[in-house]
């Protein structure tokens, strides 16, 4: 039973070479064609153009902002509800949420210095 199982000898190298003989043509072959293509992609590539157009920055800059002041009055509406220190809570959130809405601001911008790991930006891979 063993014996119909196992292949012949002779036949099963002669296969293998002709088989990594195929394996090697057309690894050349991928080879060839990606070479062929790599200055098209190599061009449309530039690594100095911005990771974002200007439209999508300006709208991120102007969500950063508003969603500072929406949580900063939400956090202060709740606080005066708790509290029961009507309006205070909400100025005082109100003005902490626009100073985080304008230092997002002024990060996306570049004015501000990013913090290495914190401020990452996977999505457009920008690891400043």
């Amino acid at each position: 039973m063993s014996e119909a199982r196992r292949p012949d000898k002779g036949t099963s190298g002669r296969k293998r070479r002709d088989k990594d003989a195929g394996l090697s043509r057309r690894l050349s072959e991928l080879d060839r064609r990606i070479d062929a293509n790599r200055p098209e992609v190599e061009a449309a590539y530039d690594p100095d153009a911005p990771p974002r157009s200007s439209y999508a920055l300006a709208l991120r800059m102007g969500a950063d902002l508003v969603a500072g002041v929406l949580v900063g009055a939400a956090l202060g509406l709740g606080v005066d509800w708790l509290l029961g220190t009507s309006p205070w809570g909400l100025i005082v959130f109100f003005m902490l949420g626009f100073a985080a809405g304008m230092l997002n601001i002024m990060r996306s911008a570049g004015m501000i210095a990013k913090r290495p790991g914190i401020d990452d930006d996977p999505a457009t891979g920008r690891f400043d």
